[in-house]
């Protein structure tokens, strides 16, 4: 755990890989169904909520998210959370051509940031939470995201996540993902992915995620879908 990336390191990180990040059409290749995942969760946000008015989107990235979901909602208000300012300015301009609704940037680690609680309809966290550490942070985060929700709100969740079972581990992750990212160019680029994977990130089971929703007092927790080591997921208030 030691040996993990530094919050600044991830930073670092993401402020020069903004390019990769702001295309619909592409997202992020190396993540499973990426394109799929977008546009499911963002139907999924705009069927349930006719009058959405507050979207909470932390690691927004370069704000693929909050634009595709602003293509089918009206026009509300979008707080943008990301540690990489350059990723924030990029969702920033392209969020704030898409909606009439408030835009407000916040640069930082979610977990510090002061949000006013049960201000959102809707959290999105996208290909954020693995990024967090011990198990009481994992607590604490889905705590403190399940407060700044309305009553009747939701947290929508796509992410990396493990295999409680070591063999399937290897199967699902290293095998069939690691072939996966190997299609995309080759051995090297695959073990480049996992090695940052293994520096950056801590992943934890869907299993752990979905009742750790329910223990923090989710009323209803339900998967969107499934795929490898790529899992979306919701919590409602």
């Amino acid at each position: 755990m030691n040996n993990k990336s530094t919050i600044k390191e991830i930073e670092e990180r993401f402020d020069n890989d903004v390019e990769r990040f702001s295309n619909l059409e592409t997202a992020q290749q190396t993540t499973l169904d990426a394109v799929f995942n977008l546009e499911l969760m963002t139907e999924a946000i705009s069927r349930q909520y006719t009058d959405l008015a507050t979207v909470l989107d932390i690691g927004c990235g370069a704000g693929n998210y909050a634009v595709k979901l602003l293509h089918k909602v009206g026009n509300p208000d979008v707080t943008l959370v990301d540690l990489s300012q350059n990723m924030l300015d990029r969702a920033v301009q392209r969020v704030s051509a898409e909606t009439t609704g408030k835009v407000l940037p916040m640069k930082g680690d979610f977990r510090t940031l002061d949000f006013k609680e049960e201000s959102y309809d809707v959290i999105i966290a996208t290909n954020v939470l693995h990024h967090l550490r011990g198990n009481d942070d994992w607590v604490a985060c889905f705590c403190k995201l399940y407060s700044l929700l309305k009553e009747g709100g939701s947290l929508w969740i796509f992410d990396l996540v493990h295999q409680v079972d070591d063999n399937l581990q290897q199967y699902i992750y290293h095998d069939l993902y690691g072939g996966y990212l190997t299609s995309l160019k080759d051995e090297n680029y695959r073990d480049h992915v996992f090695a940052y994977i293994a520096k950056e990130d801590s992943p934890r089971s869907l299993m752990y995620q979905l009742n750790l929703m329910e223990e923090v007092g989710f009323s209803k927790v339900d998967i969107l879908h499934k795929n490898l080591c790529f899992a979306s997921f919701v919590g409602y208030k």
